[in-house]
Parts: structure tokens; sequence; C-alpha cells
């Protein structure tokens, strides 16, 4: 992963998780004076004059200039934001591989993402519609099986209902997380999974 794409926690002005954004953007804010760099070893917040003085560590990642080599923050705070956004899971197929886990919601099975399919549980012939509630990852061999049927009628229970994940997206594009952040997020935040 390229540096200036490496990821920076982004907290609002009440040093509450709003978003993640690249290096590249977190350096951008804070030399526009919209965000401070916060240092989480001590929760000091830095200029970008402040942090340009800073010398990156030997094993440190940093960003090459011209005249200097600056350290890449991990963590910035915005200085005039105080909203928290209201996140939902968007539906789609990656994410219904994300919540089952990769694993037929029939059998148990874990053949790989090419043998799984979306099962509606409600078939869509009978007016199920295309929403967490209703569908789930099913293998080949018991999507055959239950076919045109409700799990019930195909004498096939569901390991778990089907819901609408209460993860927090924060993370959504990204694969990479700093254990500095886990001193700025909650355990919900920092249990979630990143199997995208």
């Amino acid at each position: 992963m390229l540096t200036l794409e490496r990821p920076t926690l982004v907290l609002n002005r009440n040093w509450q998780p709003v978003g993640v954004a690249t290096v590249a953007r977190s350096l951008t804010l804070v030399a526009a004076e919209r965000a401070r760099i916060v240092d989480p070893a001590d929760y000091q917040q830095h200029t970008w004059a402040d942090w340009a003085r800073l010398i990156p560590g030997e094993d440190e990642p940093f960003v090459q200039s011209v005249a200097f080599r600056i350290r890449v923050p991990e963590v910035i705070t915005l200085t005039h934001y105080d909203r928290v956004p209201i996140n939902t899971v968007t539906f789609s197929r990656r994410n219904i591989y994300k919540r089952d886990r990769y694993t037929c919601q029939y059998c148990g099975a874990q053949p790989g993402s090419e043998e799984l399919t979306i099962d509606h549980v409600q078939p869509r012939s009978r007016g199920g519609t295309s929403t967490w509630d209703n569908c789930v990852l099913a293998c080949m061999d018991c999507n055959k099986r239950k076919a045109d049927r409700t799990p019930t009628e195909a004498l096939m229970p569901l390991r778990k209902a089907p819901v609408r994940p209460a993860w927090q997206p924060l993370y959504a594009r990204h694969d990479v997380r700093m254990q500095s952040w886990s001193k700025f997020l909650s355990e919900a935040y920092w249990n979630v999974e990143l199997q995208e």
C-alpha cells in the first residue's frame, strides 16, 4: 500500500470517530487548518508546523517532501465538525458474504465464494424481496435443493435469521487499521471484521 493511501482515523472536534481518510487527504486538511494531528501516545494535538518539526523514527512511515520527511499521521481531529454521522450498512452482495462469513446458512459449509450463491428466503417468485432480512448465502447444493420453496417447506432450517448487520461502516473502504485507533474507538467499532 502506498504511504499516501494509508488510512487515518478522523475524529470530530468532540473526539468522536466520524470516518477514515487517506494520509494524503489528512495532511491536506491539516495544512488547510481544518484539522490537527493527534499523537496517540500522549493525545497532544499538532498543527502542520508542529508536526513537520517532528523527525520520523527509523522504522516509522513517512512522506518525503522536497525539503524534509514528515511522519505519517494515524489520527486527526477536525477543528469545526461536531456532528456524528448516522451510517447504515449498504445492502450489497459483498456485504451479504461478509455478514454470513462466507458460510452456507443452511448446511454450514464454507466452499469458497465461487461455490456460494445468494438465496432469497422467501422466493422472489412468491413476492420475496432483495433485502437484508430475506437474503442469505447458500452453497450451490442447498440452493438447488431448496429451489423455489421456503426453508420450512424444504425442511431446511436456517442456521440464524438474516438481519441487517449492526456494523459501524467506518472502515468500509479500508482493510488496514492501526492499533493506535483502539484508544479512540469503542469495542463496537474495534470488533468490526474486515473481510472484503
